[in-house]
């Protein structure tokens, strides 16, 4: 049974994105509020904490950091790097649903603290997207609400071709990129 991590601070779209993956027969895992949307709305779901074996913590500031993730994103297509994950009790993950703490609206904000700016620099988001992109060979990334569709459309036809995982993880890419853009301007401006 194929899993998908879902981590989304837009929820936009999530509940019924997610109800076709579910109707698909994929296994869901879901952080924090993700979790709690998706439960509130009858979809079966694991919280990460729980398929991990290890709380979030630090008010949330810790949540999909953690082998059995990444592992389960960065694994090759191979009986070795399978067969190791299973040994530890973790599978692949395939399919990664996860967009960015927004920053840029939070600099946006008048009179906004610097604490507050702080806090939302996004660190699991990026690195879900990252380990995603980079395995796109395996993974599929969707980290915009507007590929919701077509990856669902894809799914129900099949599976997502080659071409369409390494456009998502082009487009990750950018936006990690992006993301990262602004959080450095800011910085160097605000020393």
């Amino acid at each position: 049974m194929p899993i998908a991590i879902l981590s989304v601070h837009d929820k936009t779209g999530i509940t019924e994105f997610a109800q076709g993956l579910a109707s698909l027969g994929w296994t869901l895992l879901a952080s924090g509020g993700t979790a709690k949307l998706l439960r509130e709305n009858k979809i079966n779901v694991t919280e990460v904490a729980d398929y991990t074996k290890s709380p979030e913590i630090l008010g949330g500031r810790v949540k999909t950091l953690h082998p059995a993730v990444h592992g389960g994103l960065l694994a090759r297509s191979t009986n070795e790097d399978h067969q190791q994950l299973l040994d530890l009790g973790w599978d692949y993950i395939d399919l990664v649903v996860v967009n960015l703490y927004p920053f840029e609206e939070t600099i946006a904000k008048p009179n906004v603290a610097y604490a507050d700016v702080i806090e939302n620099i996004d660190i699991g988001g990026v690195t879900l997207i990252r380990a995603a992109a980079k395995n796109h060979e395996r993974v599929t990334l969707v980290c915009d609400p507007a590929d919701y569709r077509s990856v669902l459309d894809a799914l129900k036809n099949g599976s997502i071709s080659s071409e369409q995982r390494k456009a998502l993880a082009v487009k990750g890419f950018k936006v990690t990129a992006h993301y990262d853009t602004i959080i450095s301007d800011y910085l160097a401006d605000h020393g």
